[in-house]
């Protein structure tokens, strides 16, 4: 083998926790081609939790026997490599250069499958080839962790947190800084201070679409990341039930107060399909679309029961994974579609008018 060819494909190679080719970082230590036609590769350790996923990634980048091994970086060196990364840790909406749609899914109440819906959507777009960060900003109320099978804590590089990855999707909680169990029982100026942190001090990498799962109603929360994030929009989630629909209203109304562009509307719990091939529509009928007529936005789609949602949520295999092929994948597809297709609007402030 070439061995000029053989270090060109190692420099290629992405590094998995901070999404920069090896060469581009600076990490190569050493590439060497052996006299038996094997390649040893010495590189830099990041975090040790990437390195099982990047010595795959070598082994796939060479035709050949690889042996892959990792030296720790000095505080210099990880100063160094945390500089060129740092410019795009956080999430800076509305900044030159930042392509990324930020999407709030928002309820008016708890108990309408907001956080699956937010899960399964963002599993989704990451199927389709979008690249997925989720905040799970129901600080009292996280869960997005368990539903996505996430075990592992944040790890730290140069003073930056990197978000676990799991199905494709990076995640932030606060499930990750508390004991199990434990309630948070804070006020406005602590939830904002770590809503903040989540955005800022955690590298994001710049995704297609950041999804933050909202707590439910028009508290704190919604008003921060509204003046934090003034160019995200809003997906409302609601059920069928007509009661459940007025409720939702509320948080629609919210985000339209903070000048936050209402995207759509997804009715979750549509209906059960039963043994019979019937649909059965156990929390009535029209509530989802009854919303988006009123609020005058579209209906991104209607998410049905399959007990394979529960358990997926349960076990940590989202539905968009566990059950390929069924009509809730298909639902959560149209949606992450719907989502994926309409852009935001040029004039963030209807007010400034171009002469």
């Amino acid at each position: 083998m070439d061995p000029q060819a053989v270090r060109r494909a190692v420099d290629q190679v992405i590094e998995p926790a901070l999404g920069r080719p090896l060469g581009d970082l600076g990490i190569v230590r050493d590439v060497e081609v052996r006299s038996d036609g094997s390649v040893f590769v010495l590189v830099g350790t990041t975090i040790p939790d990437a390195e099982a996923e990047l010595r795959r990634r070598i082994g796939a980048a060479i035709d050949g026997p690889v042996s892959v091994e990792f030296a720790p970086m000095s505080d210099d060196e990880r100063a160094a490599v945390g500089g060129l990364v740092r410019p795009e840790r956080g999430i800076a909406v509305g900044a030159s250069g930042s392509q990324t749609r930020v999407i709030t899914i928002s309820s008016g109440k708890g108990g309408v499958g907001k956080s699956s819906v937010t899960a399964n959507v963002a599993v989704a777009l990451a199927a389709a080839g979008h690249t997925v960060g989720v905040i799970d900003a129901d600080v009292w109320g996280y869960s997005i962790p368990k539903m996505l099978g996430i075990e592992r804590k944040p790890q730290v590089f140069d003073q930056m947190l990197i978000p676990p990855r799991r199905h494709g999707v990076a995640v932030m909680s606060m499930d990750y800084f508390v004991e199990a169990d434990q309630a948070v029982i804070w006020r406005g100026p602590m939830l904002h201070k770590a809503l903040e942190q989540f955005l800022a001090d955690v590298h994001w990498d710049d995704p297609d679409f950041l999804l933050l799962d909202m707590p439910p109603g028009t508290g704190d929360v919604a008003i921060s990341i509204s003046q934090f994030l003034p160019r995200s929009q809003a997906v409302i989630v609601t059920t069928p039930q007509i009661t459940a629909q007025r409720v939702a209203k509320r948080a629609a109304r919210m985000a339209e107060k903070v000048n936050q562009e209402v995207l759509g509307v997804v009715e979750n719990m549509s209906w059960f399909t039963g043994d019979d091939g019937k649909r059965y529509p156990i929390f009535g009928e029209g509530g989802g679309a009854a919303l988006a007529e009123e609020l005058g936005v579209p209906l991104l789609g209607r998410i049905p029961l399959l007990p394979a949602m529960r358990e997926g949520a349960d076990g940590g295999q989202p539905v968009t994974v566990a059950a390929p092929g069924s009509e809730a994948v298909e639902a959560f597809d149209q949606v992450a579609g719907e989502i994926a297709a309409r852009r935001p609007r040029v004039r963030t402030h209807p007010e400034l008018v171009i002469r």
